[in-house]
């Protein structure tokens, strides 16, 4: 099953859900109502049979009041005993639990895509209203149409090349469908975008790759000052620690003020260590004290923050290749992942910061944080076609738990779940 197909199959399946939602509503108030008449009958039955239990002799005055006693004692004997119903309720109450159960099992399974709603939702809207403006003005298939659409591409921050492709491959592709209206034309568009999207990750690895056991794992961060490289790290130490690992910090980045404190301040939050050196000291002195202490000490994971100064600076490319080396001299299979942190709302570039990066670091995956910002959301397919870099991380917030493992399925659900039709 293609990408596209478990998106509109999720879409159905949220349709129908709302659907059954809807008619429990209408059921609730239906039995509610009905619960409300048999009450209204349990009483009158009740009352009834407060009148049948005193003898029907003494009633009609055939007996006198001794006598009556003992055919009340006889009618006591015959009604339903306690302990059949106390079975019932048990077994209620066992159905109850059962419920329960199964309910806070489909929460559990529906906390990632309500999780990837909410984080997209800017971008979402963002995306219909670009699509419904440019859908606005759609009279026919034309060349104006095609370039109103590789404009409207190229404004959702999908990249020239990509918006180019689609385009030209989108010319043949309507005429086969037959799209004449806008409904049509629009999820024919879509279904483009992600069948690209997904031929253009074949074979990628969006997995995280760690040392065989019993060794500690070296995840080197890269990225320009203010993408959240810092923050990132220390979110992902706390979701390591909590996962039962040792994690040990590098605070490398030693040329930005606040840098060092910031990352103790996240280690203190996650039970964290950290290895740090003095103001302006060498990065690489302090990467070698952690791979010491990583390695001596048996962590699991050390993260090195790096400095982010302007990606195309020559210095900052040369010390970043000095860090490499001095962890493999020690580690000989390290870093085993270099992960570039990118800033989302920063649209096209974002993506020529990872060329560059991508060209001098051997990066291995991208985070993409502040998702739940002002960004477009196409950089996702920028990266994926012109980069061929995986998404390993994608940051929808400020707490440790809104930085998630990037989910294709996810992402693409959240980000078209109102423009197609189910």
């Amino acid at each position: 099953m293609g990408l596209f197909d478990i998106f509109r199959k999720k879409k159905n399946e949220t349709v129908e859900q709302e659907s059954a939602s809807e008619s429990t509503e209408i059921l609730s108030e239906s039995e509610s109502n009905s619960d409300a008449s048999e009450d209204e009958q349990s009483t009158a039955v009740s009352e009834n049979t407060s009148a049948v239990s005193q003898p029907m002799m003494e009633q009609v005055g055939l007996v006198n009041e001794d006598e009556a006693k003992i055919w009340q004692e006889a009618l006591d004997k015959q009604k339903i005993s306690t302990p059949q119903l106390t079975e019932t309720e048990t077994e209620t109450e066992t159905e109850t639990e059962t419920e329960t159960e199964t309910e806070t099992e489909t929460e559990t399974e529906t906390t990632e895509q309500q999780i990837y709603d909410a984080g997209l939702k800017k971008s979402r809207t963002g995306f219909a209203d670009r699509f419904n403006r440019f859908l606005a003005n759609f009279r026919s298939v034309d060349e104006n149409f095609f370039e109103d659409l590789e404009e409207t591409l190229v404004g959702a921050d999908v990249g020239f090349d990509m918006a180019i492709k689609i385009s030209d491959e989108l010319r043949e592709e309507v005429k086969l469908k037959n799209a004449k209206r806008k409904e049509d034309v629009r999820d024919v568009i879509i279904k483009k975008m992600v069948d690209l999207y997904e031929a253009d990750g074949i074979n990628e690895d969006a997995t995280m790759n760690f040392a065989p056991k019993g060794q500690t794992t070296v995840i080197l961060f890269v990225g320009v000052n203010g993408v959240g490289k810092t923050t990132t790290i220390g979110k992902l130490a706390s979701k390591y620690q909590k996962a039962g690992k040792s994690v040990l910090l590098a605070a490398a980045d030693t040329f930005r003020a606040g840098a060092t404190k910031q990352l103790q301040e996240w280690g203190e939050r996650a039970h964290v260590p950290v290895v740090a050196g003095k103001e302006k000291a060498d990065p690489a002195s302090v990467v070698f004290a952690a791979v010491e202490k990583a390695r001596d000490e048996n962590y699991d994971v050390l993260f090195v923050d790096t400095a982010g100064r302007l990606q195309n600076n020559v210095n900052l490319m040369q010390e970043l290749e000095k860090m490499k080396r001095i962890i493999q001299r020690e580690i000989p299979e390290a870093p085993h992942e270099v992960l570039l942190v990118l800033d989302a709302t920063t649209g096209q570039n974002a993506l020529q910061q990872a060329k560059l990066f991508k060209n001098s670091s051997d990066v291995s995956g991208i985070v993409l944080t502040k998702m739940d910002g002002t960004a477009k959301g196409g950089i996702v397919f920028a990266i994926r076609n012109e980069m061929h870099l995986p998404v390993k991380w994608i940051g929808f917030g400020e707490k440790a738990s809104d930085l998630r493992e990037f989910k294709p399925e996810e992402f693409v659900y959240g980000l078209f779940k109102e423009l197609v039709e189910s």
